[in-house]
């Protein structure tokens, strides 16, 4: 299963990211946005999710759109949500229900939605 080591890993192996930290918790920022981050859940997220919370860490991720965020949430896998981020195009994951190769390919589309596009080109094209 996946791990902090392995999100540190995949994200500042990508061009562009700093490791830092948003409302103090740690995250990962490509040209100063936001794209992976600790996400501990609130009392009343714990609430709304009831029996279905997870018990170990939260990784938020960004994602692309509100489309993509559909379409990853109706496949089975460690992500869900929580009404907090409704409108917005993110998902969160059990970490330590996620397989590393899972985090790795989060991770990854995470930057690509945040980067700047030419970043993102230059990285793909092997610069």
């Amino acid at each position: 299963m996946a791990g902090w080591d392995d999100v540190e890993r995949v994200a500042t192996a990508l061009p562009g990211v700093e490791e830092s930290t948003t409302w103090g918790n740690r995250c990962w920022k490509v040209r100063g946005k936001t794209f992976a981050w600790a996400r501990p859940l609130r009392a009343t997220e714990r609430a709304e999710l009831g029996e279905d919370a997870p018990e170990g860490e939260v990784l938020a991720v960004s994602v692309e759109d509100l489309g993509e965020k559909e379409a990853i949430l109706a496949t089975p896998g460690p992500w869900f949500t929580v009404s907090h981020f409704d409108g917005y195009a993110s998902v969160l994951v059990r970490l330590d229900e996620a397989r590393v190769q899972q985090v790795e390919e989060l991770v990854v589309d995470a930057w690509r939605a945040r980067a700047p596009a030419a970043l993102v080109a230059q990285h793909e094209q092997g610069g």
